[in-house]
């Protein structure tokens, strides 16, 4: 049967994370029973590059699905896309699927952006989308600890307790934090990430920006080894899957414009 490759946005508020799970609206169900309306009504299977948690949001999360009739890349978008009406999901783009190649396994890099709402007010317009942190925070002494985090370590002081990894070594390529007016924007890229590991990392940074940890401490975190020695597990809603990158080369057809 052909497979698919799609690019995926969607709202994390919406949904109880990505894998299905019985009785709540997932990600995952809902593209399923969106592919199963063009699979004679049997659920597939779809495989995404990484399992978001409830409230996280993805502007390229990456994933595969397998249809029994063979059908040009635009018309299973646009199919897909009307199919998961009404939820705040929006399939951008599909692609065949090269042989061989898994969203998962194949993936050589991953991109996440974590947005901190940093003002006295409240957010409005960004409501679900950023961690409001109303204190001032010095953006300048979270990155200058954040470069002591880069390259490959143990980072079982950032993996949450139900991380089912074999193990805690990780390549972290990129962490960087910048001022952009009232946020302050953390962007982090790896291979692979433990589970909650982006959102530790910031909720680390934070008391750095804050003035109260010095901008040695996340790295002595780190090498401690010990979860409850580092900061609070960063709320769900500032992070964001931005893209996913492959040696192969996705044909991603979006449809005339």
């Amino acid at each position: 049967m052909p497979r698919y490759a799609l690019l995926i946005a969607y709202r994390g508020e919406g949904f109880h994370g990505w894998q299905r799970q019985p009785g709540l609206v997932t990600v995952q169900e809902v593209l399923e029973d969106a592919a199963a309306k063009l699979n004679g009504g049997i659920v597939p299977t779809v495989v995404a590059a990484g399992r978001t948690d409830s409230g996280v949001h993805a502007e390229g999360q990456v994933a595969e699905v397998e249809v029994s009739s063979e059908l040009p890349p635009t018309r299973l978008r646009a199919a897909l896309d009307f199919h998961t009406r009404p939820h705040p999901l929006s399939v951008r783009a599909a692609a065949p699927a090269p042989e061989g190649w898994s969203p998962r396994f194949s993936a050589r890099m991953r991109h996440y952006r974590y947005r901190i709402l940093n003002r006295p007010a409240r957010p409005a317009l960004e409501e679900g989308q950023v961690w409001h942190v109303p204190q001032p925070l010095d953006a300048g002494a979270m990155h200058r600890a954040a470069q002591r985090l880069l390259g490959r370590h143990d980072f079982s002081a950032f993996r949450a307790a139900s991380c089912q990894a074999k193990d805690a070594l990780r390549t972290l390529d990129r962490l960087d934090v910048t001022r952009e007016g009232e946020e302050v924007v953390i962007h982090v890229s790896a291979r692979s990430f433990l589970h909650h590991q982006v959102r530790n990392l910031a909720g680390t940074l934070h008391p750095v920006g804050r003035g109260q940890r010095g901008e040695e401490w996340p790295r002595a975190v780190l090498d401690g080894r010990d979860r409850r020695a580092a900061g609070q597990t960063a709320p769900p809603e500032g992070l964001c899957l931005m893209s996913v990158e492959y040696d192969e080369k996705l044909d991603w057809q979006a449809g005339p414009a």
